[in-house]
């Protein structure tokens, strides 16, 4: 057996001067070698370790132009998929209001592509629950966000959203369709009821910009098949057409008419028929502004060139 003391004796040995010069040489060399091995390593960009803060701006009042879009998407995750929305960003909207997103939460490509703007979406609750619903995206934030119309009827389904700026009020409808052989036309009177009382109310405490799909095809101009349709098909009826009239009377201007007076420009097409390529279309998506800022309104357009959908987006600037 070896002592305590013994073993104290052995590990307490001096090595000679030659050998500790040569150990020490060793890992000078082993450091050096680990250190350029490192610095061989491919470095990771800071951008992939580090998630940018999205750039959203404050309303302040202070914005004097605003650039809004349009779009029934006709199912936002099928959508994506057949439009990258190039078109849509390159017009840097402030605001873009998306109709019938028929889903639960934003698809990721659409997360990344707007990743500097607000985001509301409002989500059907119905048991069909990839039927209509409504989102928004904006670059300022509002300073309030309303979600619905006010009646379970409609609400259940996700058809408007109500955003509150400095200057104006921002309303994105999904209007309800009359459906086939008219069967939803007196819920359809029950929608343009209340909506008129909200829009009233809010056009008088600030200009009111309303935008959408309305499903209402206002006159002749605005189908290529009038007398087919007349009284036969949702959106062309008298009442529906009749509602639009009294919103219009009661100080709403509809932006791209009153732009436009002649033109012959639509904003939907069945995918019956190659309706598209024979431009058998209507125009049922508007901007309707309050009359006293349609002074404002530098441009009102459809963005008829934009596939994806059975609708086009639209397009309205405005300047304050």
């Amino acid at each position: 057996m070896i002592s305590i003391s013994s073993r104290s004796k052995t590990s307490s040995k001096k090595l000679p001067l030659k050998s500790t010069t040569n150990l020490l040489l060793n890992m000078s060399k082993r450091k050096a070698t680990a250190t350029e091995s490192e610095a061989s390593k491919p470095k990771i960009a800071s951008i992939f370790l580090k998630k940018e803060k999205p750039q959203i701006t404050t309303d302040n009042g202070n914005q004097k132009n605003w650039k809004f879009l349009c779009w029934n998407v006709a199912g936002l995750r099928a959508c994506v998929k057949k439009n990258d929305f190039s078109e849509l960003l390159a017009e840097k909207p402030d605001i873009v209001f998306l109709g019938e997103t028929k889903c639960k939460e934003w698809p990721p490509e659409v997360e990344e592509k707007f990743k500097d703007y607000t985001k509301t979406l409002v989500v059907s609750t119905e048991k069909n629950g990839g039927y209509a619903g409504v989102g928004m995206l904006s670059k300022t934030a509002p300073l309030k966000v309303e979600k619905g119309i006010g009646d379970p009827d409609f609400d259940s389904a996700g058809r408007l959203i109500t955003a509150e700026f400095s200057q104006f009020y921002f309303m994105g409808a999904y209007v309800p369709n009359s459906g086939a052989k008219l069967v939803n036309l007196e819920k359809r009177g029950k929608w343009e009821k209340l909506l008129m009382t909200k829009i009233k109310e809010m056009t008088e405490k600030k200009p009111v910009i309303y935008g959408g799909d309305l499903n209402v095809a206002h006159n002749e101009i605005d189908l290529k098949n009038p007398e087919s349709n007349r009284n036969k098909t949702a959106g062309f009826t008298d009442q529906e057409r009749g509602w639009f009239s009294d919103m219009l009377s009661n100080g709403f201007i509809d932006s791209f008419r009153h732009l436009h007076p002649e033109s012959k420009k639509y904003s939907f097409w069945s995918y019956l028929a190659n309706s598209r390529e024979k431009d058998v279309g209507w125009r049922l998506d508007y901007f309707v502004v309050s009359s006293r800022i349609m002074s404002n309104v530098k441009r009102s357009d459809i963005m008829s060139e934009v596939k994806g959908s059975d609708h086009a987006p639209i397009v309205m600037e405005i300047e304050f």
